[in-house]
């Protein structure tokens, strides 16, 4: 929906529980046979060139547009996972989406485990996409 080409890098056990962007969706997942959350964290720089190409306006600030967008990219993204988990066999409920603004943000799993962290790569900057399941 973005057009935008973001690149995948290496995955890896994040160690912390600080976001790695400026504002982060997060989403829990429940389940009978699995728990879990998902959170996605996006740079300042790629999430407001995410928005600008998703709705066509010049943004150049995290406001109410920007927080909107972000809910509605997590709520997709969970929503694309759920439905590959439901062709599995594992059928999994979704919480709406909170959103946390601002650097060094706590992120509040669902499950205590260590999440992992896929970075992406793109033209404009950052995210990084966080799993936790049980």
């Amino acid at each position: 929906m973005a057009m935008i080409d973001a690149k995948p890098g290496k995955p890896s056990k994040k160690d912390s529980n600080v976001a790695l962007g400026d504002v982060t969706g997060m989403i829990d997942l429940t389940g009978p046979q699995a728990k879990g959350s998902l959170a996605i964290s996006f740079s300042e720089a790629a999430i407001l060139d995410i928005t600008q190409k998703m709705l066509g306006e010049e943004i150049d600030n995290i406001d109410e547009t920007v927080v909107d967008v972000v809910g509605e990219v997590t709520n997709m993204i969970t929503g694309n996972a759920k439905r590959l988990y439901s062709e599995q066999g594992i059928e999994l409920d979704l919480t709406l989406p909170n959103t946390l603004i601002g650097k060094n943000q706590i992120i509040q799993h669902s499950i205590d485990v260590s999440p992992i962290v896929l970075p992406f790569q793109t033209q404009a900057g950052q995210f990084y996409v966080e799993l936790c399941f049980q």
